[in-house]
Order: structure tokens, then sequence, then C-alpha cells
């Protein structure tokens, strides 16, 4: 009675797992999936949103704050004129010359979705859309900037890697400001400022860059993947705070000279870089209505009369690939490619997503290459394992051995100690030999799962017939016979045929490991695997494509390694048996 209960207990709370995991899930990220966060940006023809206004505050030293902005629709805000154009190969868009703002940027080699009809991924929009996210440059004069308001002369209309595009202005006084914009064929942008004083009086001078966005549709900060501010100061990385944390903090003034700073999701990043010059202030802040800004603000600087002054800033503004992270490195940018959530493992992790990117390269599919590298990565591992294997089949011959003194010396605990040392010295078996591969095999397996949750290689690649982006859950559900019946299935309920399998999988795993004598543990590992598959149905179809590829592999090499050691199987075996009577005799 008492195995039957702790059954329908151990039962009920996994029944109640499943469906407090997608509940809580729900609660806690409900414009988000458990994998990668599907990134919304905004199209051409948003909706006009609300008339509420948003204020910001500025920075403590001088005031860069950009004043009140109306809600308007993305449409008119890029319509307005004079805007210059920017094309490269792989960015598209244009800078306001009000406020001189980089507010158009979308991303032409990442599509929003993987519908044909779907424009690029939309990273930066004007002040006041719904999906607002813009950089600005300018000057702080005498302790005040610039109007926000103020309207900028460019001398070209396109901004290419070939022709860089100059704005001016110059004030009543004389001094006229000019920031040059040149981009490179990737996703930085480099602002050139120059300050000429034409003035009869010396001038005090302060750059400043910001980027201001909205966390309405950030995606998700998760444990093993930040969203939110982050940068690098004093040489190391910085990503204590999300947005929820600094909401609530108000600001955030790291320690330490910038590197760079910057706000971002999964796949996509906003930074700045600063240019050489002492920085007054470097940090993050909220603005309120789930707006926040990171400011960058240089140290004021005395330009005579007749005298001229100037100062560089970059603008990262892409997808966070790594290559072209670590290229940016290169250039001196220090810790860039840490955007990525690497993580303690990063030394594993990124060979391991240069093997991947290899194999897609050579297989023309990114599901193949998964598998491709979990073969390789577990034949690499393969005398790990069978080095494990070897230590428990040395445990298992002396298991008569052991269970002798343990009945003789039950009464003598310390005797038993050193009749057991002794007995493993004679034998010369090591009993942590066997735990020992299981600790160096765990990073390994932990980075493999993290380089595909982080490759942005893997978002909208497709697999086979219905798996289309394996950054997305297996769209295919049983309970809807794969969409052919017209209702949705609940989270908890979507299963599709990669989580049965994986389920599937699992199970034979278990059931080809040697059976727990207590009949309650043997009941538990029977419906675990089908409790994971529930569990790992809303992860990345990528993600399942690996675990089943795992178990697949381990299922042979479990084979294989019991066929060379047969005294594995034959304890096994008895084992089973055994507990086959115990449960009949309670039975």
């Amino acid at each position: 009675m008492d195995n039957q209960r702790n059954l329908l207990l151990a039962v009920v709370l996994s029944g109640l797992l499943i469906l407090g995991w997608d509940i809580g899930m729900r609660f806690f990220y409900p414009e988000a999936s458990l994998t990668a966060a599907v990134d919304k940006p905004a199209a051409a023809t948003s909706a006009t949103a609300s008339a509420d206004t948003v204020a910001a505050t500025g920075v403590a030293g001088a005031d860069i704050g950009e004043g009140v902005a109306t809600r308007r629709d993305l449409a008119s805000a890029l319509a307005s004129p004079g805007r210059v154009v920017i094309d490269t190969p792989r960015l598209a868009g244009s800078i306001n010359p009000v406020g001189l703002r980089v507010d158009d940027i979308v991303l032409k080699d990442h599509r929003e979705s993987v519908a044909k009809n779907s424009g690029p991924v939309r990273l930066f929009a004007p002040e006041g859309t719904p999906y607002q996210y813009f950089a600005e440059f300018g000057f702080v004069t005498g302790g005040q900037r610039l109007p926000s308001a103020l309207v900028w002369q460019a001398d070209g209309t396109r901004l290419t890697p070939e022709t860089p595009v100059t704005f001016t202005h110059t004030d009543p006084n004389g001094i006229t400001y000019r920031v040059r914009f040149a981009i490179d064929a990737d996703y930085m942008i480099t602002a050139s400022r120059t300050v000429t004083n034409g003035s009869a009086a010396a001038a005090i001078i302060q750059p400043f860059a910001l980027i201001n966005r909205t966390s309405a549709h950030a995606t998700v900060d998760e444990f093993l993947v930040h969203s939110g501010p982050l940068g690098v100061f004093g040489g190391t990385l910085w990503d204590e705070n999300n947005y929820e944390d600094l909401a609530e903090a108000g600001r955030d003034m790291p320690a330490g000279a910038a590197s760079w700073l910057g706000f971002t999701d999964r796949y996509w990043l906003s930074a700045l870089v600063p240019g050489e010059g002492k920085i007054a202030e470097a940090g993050f802040r909220s603005l309120g209505s789930k707006l926040f800004r990171t400011d960058l603000l240089y140290a004021p600087q005395t330009v005579a009369a007749g005298a001229s002054m100037t100062q560089d800033t970059r603008l990262f503004a892409g997808a966070k690939e790594s290559e072209i992270l670590e290229k940016y490195e290169g250039q001196g940018i220090t810790e860039f490619d840490k955007a990525i959530s690497w993580g303690w493992f990063w030394l594993i992790e990124k060979p391991l997503l240069w093997l991947l990117l290899q194999l897609n390269q050579l297989a023309g599919n990114f599901g193949v290459a998964i598998i491709l590298m979990t073969v390789i990565v577990r034949g690499v591992m393969f005398p790990v394992a069978q080095k494990q294997f070897a230590s428990m089949a040395a445990m298992k011959a002396v298991q008569p051995k052991m269970k002798a003194l343990q009945e003789r010396y039950k009464d003598d605990k310390q005797r038993l100690q050193q009749e057991m040392m002794k007995l493993y010295k004679d034998e010369k078996v090591n009993p942590l030999a066997g735990c020992l591969p299981l600790l160096i095999q765990i990073p390994i397996f932990f980075a493999l799962y993290k380089v595909l949750i982080l490759s942005i290689e893997m978002r909208h690649e497709p697999f086979i017939a219905w798996i289309r982006d394996l950054s997305a859950p297996d769209p295919a559900h049983i309970l809807n016979l794969f969409g052919m019946l017209p209702f949705d299935v609940p989270g908890f309920l979507a299963i599709g045929p990669l989580a049965i399998l994986l389920g599937v999988t699992m199970w034979l795993t278990f059931k080809l490991n040697p059976a727990a004598m207590d009949p309650v543990q043997q009941q538990i590992f029977a419906f675990m695997p089908w409790i994971l598959m529930f569990v790992m149905a809303p992860f990345a179809a990528g993600l399942l494509l690996y675990w089943v590829t795992s178990n697949i592999l381990t299922l042979a090499q479990q084979s294989y390694l019991y066929s060379k050691h047969p005294q594995l199987k034959a304890a096994a075996a008895q084992e089973k048996a055994e507990a086959e009577r115990k449960k009949a005799a309670q039975g």
C-alpha cells in the first residue's frame, strides 16, 4: 500500500509539474517562448499607438534629456523629410537630420519570420513609435545640449561604405559642429565629431552619445541568455541587471573605464564604443514607461577662439554573429564577443560553434549539421565512456566480496571502511573512476546545449518537411493531427514528433540501464521519460534534435559496451530478476 501511495503521489506531482511549468512560463513570460524568443520588429504598416507621452530625464552634470515625444506610427515617422538613406550589404535604413538620430535600421540578412513575404528584422525605430529604439549623437555647450529639434544640414543623401556623409550646424555664436558618419560593410557606424570655435570667446564643449529603447518587445532575460543592459567596464563584462532591475534601481553607472556599452537581445545588439578622450559618465538609466537609455558623456573640453576639437564614437547595430564580433574585437574593442552570453564554458562553446558552422557549410542543412556534430562529440567522448564502463565492470566484479565484508563488519563501521579500502587496493579498483568521466562530459554537453541556444545561425534554418525553423518549437502537434483539426493545442499538451522521439529514446535508454531495486524507483524511472517529453516539447526543435540524436547514440554505445563487458549485462539481468522477485513478494 505504501508503494502504491508513493507511486500515486509521484504521478500527481509529475502532472502538476507539467501543468505548472506551462502556467508559470505563461505568467512570468507572457510574450515569449521558452526558447529563442521570437523578435517582433515593427512593420512599415504599424498601427497608430495611443496618444500618451513619455518623458526622459537628463544626465547629471549636463542635460541631454530628449524632452517629450508624442506617440506616432512608424510609417509617418519615417516619412519625415531630409532623411539620409543608409544602404550597405547588410543594413538599410536612414538617419534623421532632426536631432541627428540614427533611428531607422533594418537587417537585410535576417528576416522577421520564416514566411516568404516576411520583411527584414527591424532593429531601430524612431522615437514615439511602438518599437522606439535609436541612437543619438550630440553636443553639450556651456552646460546646455543642442536642441533635439535642431535640423542638421547634410552634404549627401546616401550613407554607404564608399560614401560617408557629414552633417553640419553653426550656432548664432559662430561655433560650427560637424558630425561625419562612415559605415563599414557589416554593422559598425563611426561618428567623427568636430567642433570649430569661430566665436570671439572660448567654449566648453562636451560631446555625448546615447541609445534609447523600449523594453516592451525585448527578448526574455533568462538564466543562460542575458537580455538588457550590458557592456565592458574596467576590462570586465558587466551584465548584472535586466530591464526590471534597472527600472527598480533607476540608474546604474558601473565602475571602471567603459570599453563599450549598450543593450542586447538574444540575437541582436546595439552598443556605443568610445573613442579616445576622457569620459565623464557612462552607464544606464530607466526613463519610465518601459523606456531605457545608455549614456556616453565625454568630459568637458575648452576650445579656444579659432581652435577646434575632434571626438570619435562608434555605434554597433546588428546581429550577434560570432565571427563579426570577433573581427571587431580584433580591431581593439575589448571583450566584444562576450556580447554573446557564452558564460563559463566559452572556451568549449566557441570551438563547438565553429565546428557546427563548418558542418553546416559541408552538409548544406543545419539540422544535419547538428546531427553530425553530436556524432562527432560523442565519438570524441567515447574513450571516456568506455573507461567509465570498465570502472563499472570492475566494481560489479567485486560486489560479492563487498557484500561479504558488509555482512561481516556490519557492526564495526571503521573496520569495514579499512577492509573495503584494502579490497579496492588488492583488486586494483578505483571507486571514483566512474565519476571522473562523467564530470568531464558534463561541461562538454552543457556547452553543446548552449551553442544551440545562442547560435543565431540556427535562427529560421529549416530541417525537414514541417520543421522550417530549428530555433522555434516543433510546429506539428499530435493532438490536432498536425493541424488537420481546427483547434490550437494548449501549450502543455503541444507534443510534436520530435518530443515523442525524445520520450521513446529516453525510455529505451532507461530500460537498458540496470533496474532499480526499489519498486517505486522503478515506476518513477518508467514514466520519467514521458515527463521529460512534456517538459522539453516547447524548446527549440534544434535542441530536441540534438537530444534525440544523443539518446540514439547512447543506446548504441551502451549496447556495444555491454557486449564488451558481459559481467555488466549479467549483473543487470540479475538485478532486474531480483527486483521482479521483490516486487512479486510485495504484491
